[in-house]
This record gives C-alpha cells, structure tokens and sequence, in this order.
C-alpha cells in the first residue's frame, strides 16, 4: 500500500514540476515563507489581543497553533521519519533551501489548516476566505518548492483542520 501511495506522491511532484516558471517560483517562494515558523499566523494574532472583545478568539489561535506544532512537529514526525522529497535531489534542481527535519506531515499546512479551521469556527464568514486561500496557496507551495509530497499536505490539512477543531471545542467548553 505504502508503494502505491509513493507512487502517487512522486507523479504529483513530476508533474507540478513540469509547471515550474521563473514568476510562478517566485510566487511560491514568498507564500512558503509566510508560513515559516507560522510567521503569517503569530502576526493576524496581534489584532486579536488589541481588541478586547477578540481576545479569547486570539488565544483560541495560539492554543490551534501550539497544538498543531506540538502534534505535528514534535511528535508525528519524529515517529514517521519520512524523508523529504528534495533529499533525493541534486543541488541545482533546489529551488529553497532543504529543510532539516523530516518530510511528513507539512508543518506549514498542518499550522495554516489549524488557523484557518479556527477561524472558520470562530469568526466572521467574509474573513475565512482570504485566510483559506492563504492556507491552500502556503500548502500547495510545499509540494511545488519539492520540499513535500501531496500525502504530506493532505495529511497537515487534515491534522491541522483536527487541531483548530479540538482547540475551539476546548475554549468554547472553559471559557463559556
């Protein structure tokens, strides 16, 4: 099953590289980066903690944050262990610099899905989109920058989207 599920992921990175472009490289460079160390989502925290009516949904996203990192970083890559795409590469085929720990899930989905998921819960509708498109654009960039396969963003989607689920259960259960 596994031979079949890296089959796919290695068609996907085939073909998503057959769509590499100077400008779109560029594109997908700078949406990765925003989510490096989940840079985009820390900062959209900061107008929660201004307004105090928004307080608690700013919490909501550090606890979705710190849970996604905690699931995802901490412990399921260190059991997986799998290795990065970009790994198998030669040097001039990288586009960023290899990332130093494992591959599986995206930690970069697994924090923008747990933001956005929250958010979904949480906040105004017309708010979530540009939040969504942001979270798909910053998943969709780790598949093209090499640096993951389509199962790992899959699966950050999903662990992530759990995360921001369990964390507005919890402050909706303690902070009534």
């Amino acid at each position: 099953m596994f031979g079949r599920i890296q089959t796919v992921d290695n068609k996907v990175l085939y073909n998503i590289s057959r769509m590499h472009k100077p400008a779109l490289t560029k594109i997908m460079v700078a949406s990765s980066r925003l989510g490096n160390a989940g840079f985009v989502w820390w900062a959209i925290c900061i107008p929660f903690f201004v307004v105090p009516e928004w307080r608690k949904t700013g919490f909501n996203f550090v606890f979705a944050l710190c849970l996604a990192h905690l699931m995802g970083e901490i412990i399921i890559k260190h059991l997986v262990k799998r290795t990065r795409p970009c790994h198998l590469l030669e040097d001039e085929e990288q586009i960023i610099n290899r990332p130093r720990f494992y591959s599986f899930p995206s930690g970069h989905t697994t924090a923008s899905f747990a933001f956005a998921t929250t958010a979904l819960l949480r906040c105004q509708p017309a708010a979530c989109l540009p939040i969504l498109m942001l979270a798909f654009l910053i998943g969709f960039s780790r598949i093209y920058l090499r640096v993951h396969y389509l199962t790992d963003v899959i699966c950050g989607m999903l662990l992530g989207s759990t995360c921001g689920v369990i964390s507005v259960i919890l402050f909706n259960n303690i902070f009534v």
